[in-house]
Order: C-alpha cells, then structure tokens, then sequence
C-alpha cells in the first residue's frame, strides 16, 4: 500500500537488484513519525490528512517550537528528554492519520476476555511483559519492565514501532537469510528464505521465529513461536497466539513502505494492520551495548532497598 501522491511513482519505480536478482532492501532505515499509532476520533474513517489539516499541525508544531526556544533553560531532571533527544519525522504532504490502517477506524480492536492487561496503579505480576512504563515492583530484576533489563527494546517489537528515539533498522541481505537489526537494545532477526519449516511450536522466543519469502518485489516476513514473555502490542495481551506478518515494499530509492498484520485471538477481537513509512539514513547504526556501564538497574534495586530501610523517617 502507498501513500496518495506515490502511486504513480511506485509504480513507475525500478527496485535494484541484488547481484542474485532480489529487491535490493538494504542499508539503514529509519521509522520515526509524527504520526499517532491509533486515530484520533475526530478523523473517522478517513485515513489521510487533507493539506488544510497538515498546514494546521505544521503551524501548532512551529509554535510549540518557538514556545520551546524562549523559555527559560532549567536545571532540573525535568530537562533531560525535551525536543532536542527526541527524534519525530515532518508531516508530509500525504500524511496518514494514523498508523493502523484496519480496523478501519484507525483503533485496536476491542479486546478478547482472555487477554492480560495490567491494571493501572498497580505493580504488573511476574513475568513483567511490557517494555516501558511506570508503577513496576522493585524486589527484583524481574520485576522491571523489559527493556530496563536490556531484554526487549520498546520500538523493536516485533512489529517495530516509532518511539521517542533510536528509531533505526538495518537490512542486511545475502542469497539464502535476511537479517533485521533494530538499533534499540541490539535485537537482530535472522529470518531464512529457503522454505525451511518453523521451529516446533514449543520453542519460544523473544522475537519470535520468522521465515521469509518473496511475493514480487514484497519481501514478507512471517513470525511465530512468540516466548509469551511480551505484550501482544501496545500494552496489552501476551505473544504465546500471536502470528505477525510483515512486508516490506521498496517504493523509493529513499523509502520503504513497511505493514505489518498481528493475528492474535487469544488478544483481540480482529486482526490489527498498520502502515509505517520508513526512509533511508546515511549512516550507520552502532553498537547499543544496553548493560555496558548501566548503573541504572543496580541504583533502581539499591534505591529501594534504602527506602525500605529510612521506612517512615
């Protein structure tokens, strides 16, 4: 699927080739976006900005901007994640509403009885499953989210997902395997394009098992196996059902179109399909080397165990 404006020029475009005759998928990529996961109310079932709405949200932005640039510089932790870390892409002049593509509302489906959902205000039970956010235990490692153990990275998915930053992929192809390196927390998907069975369904595993083949210049990417130890996406549901597809179509020498459909029964209601543009970066992605002189998780555990001790004083 592309974006109004595209068509014409994806299908006039002339994917390279690999010197084996295969799209030409690789180098570095980057998924950040402006745009909401899940669509805003107000926009329905429509799936694209008009110009008039874009010319709005780029003028809000510029102000914020601006707003930003006067204030008044603090000191306190307050300033260490403003405008300046956080990595967003420009609206575009055909930008999606949001990134799920179906349900046609632009929004999750409604969830299964069956699926896990933290409750708010409450430390999530053991096995932790969501990468980031607040309110987790501290009598262990195991009870901080994933990616504060350098386990899962809370873009890397899979699907991957833009986020605040490090919103960057590589593909590196050869004859027979594609790999995917997702920049956040090192995660590297070796996906086998020989027709090889998957694994048995009893071994799981974080990113789950993919096997990948070629449908025209599309290379799709199909996961199972999840370890269950995840969120099925966004914060909600485990991974143990969840069967992901993934295509990416090269439709730009600077841009790949990645969707991406989760079927997951034991989560949702329906399948979820989702549309992230990502485009060409020129650089490279470096080591992440999450727990290389991370004191955060023994400062974490050390903190609490000191509160524990001042009790009331």
């Amino acid at each position: 699927m592309c974006l109004p404006g595209l068509v014409m020029a994806a299908e006039s475009y002339r994917v390279p080739r690999t010197e084996w005759g295969q799209p030409d998928l690789q180098g570095v990529w980057n998924f950040s976006s402006s745009t909401p996961m899940q669509r805003p109310a107000q926009f329905g079932l429509r799936q694209y900005l008009t110009e008039e709405e874009v010319a709005q949200l780029q003028s809000r932005s510029a102000a914020r901007d601006e707003a930003s640039d006067a204030a008044i510089p603090g000191t306190g932790v307050d300033e260490a994640y403003n405008d300046f870390w956080i990595e967003s892409a420009g609206l575009g002049r055909a930008r999606l509403t949001s990134h799920i593509i179906y349900p046609k509302n632009g929004r999750l489906p409604t969830l299964q009885e069956s699926a896990f959902r933290s409750v708010r205000g409450q430390p999530p039970q053991r096995p932790v499953r969501n990468a980031i956010g607040a309110n987790f235990g501290t009598d262990g490692p195991e009870d901080r989210p994933l990616s504060d153990r350098c386990l899962v990275g809370f873009n890397a998915g899979p699907p991957v997902k833009p986020s605040f930053y490090n919103n960057n992929l590589q593909i590196i192809q050869n004859r027979d395997h594609v790999a995917i390196i997702i920049e956040m927390v090192h995660d590297a998907r070796i996906v086998p394009m020989d027709n090889r069975p998957h694994a048995a369904a009893e071994i799981g595993q974080w990113s789950g098992d993919s096997r990948g083949y070629w449908d025209g210049d599309s290379l799709v990417v199909e996961t199972r196996n999840f370890n269950g130890l995840t969120n099925s996406f966004s914060a909600l549901g485990s991974s143990e059902d969840k069967h992901l597809t993934e295509r990416f179509t090269r439709v730009a020498n600077d841009r790949i179109d990645y969707e991406f459909t989760i079927d997951d029964p034991s989560t949702f209601s329906d399948k979820i399909v989702g549309l992230i543009p990502i485009y060409k970066v020129a650089g490279q992605v470096y080591e992440y080397a999450c727990h290389e002189g991370n004191y955060g998780m023994v400062n974490i555990l050390r903190g609490a165990r000191v509160k524990e001790q001042l009790g009331d004083q």
